[in-house]
């Protein structure tokens, strides 16, 4: 069951200036090229789709200083109080705070980082790729890994004949990317680098045609012409749709922002694009706490499964989902235990950054409107949709023109997760509607 929030005017500000966007710098010397770290997958989606995992170079520099790792809290068999959880976040909160409080930091990190991309295309060789043929890019919230969408793929893949080739990002500390950089991530992090890191690879490093043929596991970089040239004017053989979850919604828009010719329209799932006031800042609190004592290892996957299973914070979750979460969200140390891709105090540095969301916030009423946006978000009866309630009504007109939005009464934030198939029906009815291939006609 769906509804949604009738136009409401913005009353809700932040107190940040948005800060400039860093220019991309090259690489200097050799750049050494490390394996994927586990074999290449051999399995498909619905029979139908081959699904390959590229990687690049992530942008450079990074926004944030190279600093140390901070230790995390031990993880003590005594229950903390949510007064002593919330404490915890905050040190980290006011620690990543005071690193910007001028702007960006004088020191900058130029260590090569790596982002990886899932590729799904079809099998059929002979299979008609459409001139300006819609790619679908997807961008995770975080705490998961790319392959998190598969379920909903599946389900939009079977409702949806106009997507002809969907590429599924991942954040540099998450899943496989962060496998790749573990010896090099900051003690910092800012969503802007994902922003950045996004942009990077569209404008840089996407094929610029659409194949079924496969591709090499690292991107070859386009030439600068052409990088320039989507910049300026989009991409010469896509259109390309961008679908982001949470902390992935609002980073991917911070991307459009700054290069909207890209984007033809964005589905924006609960993008955490906020000002930040109140409860929202005390939640935020409690959020980055609790991630960082959160179980990172298990004596196997089933072990894993079990222990999500009987947790509140995975009850909702739709079971092929979690399945995925177990299945590409865990890997197998020395010991041969499974323990999280995304260490814990990784994912809370996400969380305790909350500066970029608050600045997108700011600068959203500037967003393109040529790019279609429909937002989704929680409706389901709970704490976080109350507290919430009127920064999202805010947030799914802030800016009015060209925008829709549904709210999903079955789901709380996590929609992909929770609401799969739901959400597959919607994209698909949007998709369907904007890019009709029946009639021959295209609203681009």
């Amino acid at each position: 069951m769906t509804s949604s929030y009738p136009y409401t005017p913005t009353t809700l500000r932040t107190n940040v200036k948005p800060r400039p966007w860093v220019p991309f710098k090259s690489y200097e010397g050799h750049v050494e090229v490390p394996p994927l770290p586990f074999k290449p997958r051999s399995d498909d989606l619905l029979g139908t789709h081959n699904i390959s995992t590229h990687i690049m170079p992530a942008a450079n520099p990074r926004v944030t200083p190279k600093i140390p790792v901070p230790e995390p809290p031990s993880r003590s068999s005594k229950r903390r109080s949510e007064r002593d959880i919330k404490h915890l976040g905050l040190e980290l909160m006011e620690q990543q705070a005071s690193l910007c409080e001028d702007g960006y930091s004088g020191v900058t990190d130029e260590r090569l980082l790596w982002n990886c991309v899932n590729r799904y295309v079809k099998k059929d060789k002979e299979a008609e790729v459409r001139r300006k043929g819609i790619t679908l890019f997807l961008v995770h919230g975080a705490s998961f890994p790319k392959e998190i969408c598969e379920t909903n793929l599946c389900y939009l893949l079977a409702a949806c004949g106009v997507i002809d080739e969907i590429w599924s990002w991942e954040s540099v500390q998450h899943g496989d990317s962060a496998l790749l950089n573990r010896q090099n991530l900051s003690g910092s992090f800012d969503w802007t680098d994902n922003a950045r890191d996004i942009a990077n690879f569209l404008i840089n490093y996407m094929p610029e045609e659409v194949e079924t043929s496969s591709l090499p596991i690292q991107l070859h970089r386009v030439p600068a012409s052409i990088g320039e040239s989507r910049q300026k004017s989009g991409f010469s053989s896509r259109t390309l749709v961008v679908a982001g979850h949470s902390f992935g919604g609002c980073s991917v828009t911070l991307a459009a922002l700054h290069f909207p010719a890209l984007f033809s329209s964005m589905i924006l799932v609960d993008p955490i694009i906020d000002p930040f006031q109140g409860l929202e800042w005390e939640h935020n609190q409690y959020l980055a706490g609790a991630t960082l004592i959160r179980r990172d290892r298990w004596p196997s996957r089933e072990d894993a499964l079990r222990s999500f299973k009987s947790s509140p914070a995975f009850s909702a979750w739709h079971p092929d989902v979690l399945r995925l979460y177990v299945d590409f969200g865990l890997y197998e140390d020395e010991s041969g235990c499974v323990r999280l891709k995304l260490p814990p105090i990784h994912e809370a540095l996400v969380l305790a950054n909350s500066r970029a969301s608050r600045e997108t916030w700011e600068l959203l009423e500037k967003l393109d409107e040529k790019i279609e946006l429909l937002w989704i978000l929680p409706g389901k009866p709970s704490l976080d949709v109350t507290t919430l309630l009127e920064v999202r009504k805010q947030r799914a007109w802030r800016r009015p023109a060209n925008s829709s939005n549904v709210v999903f009464k079955s789901s709380n934030h996590l929609i992909p997760q929770e609401s799969p198939e739901e959400l597959a029906g919607v994209m698909a009815d949007f998709l369907n509607r904007k890019y009709d291939i029946s009639s021959g006609r295209s609203k681009l």
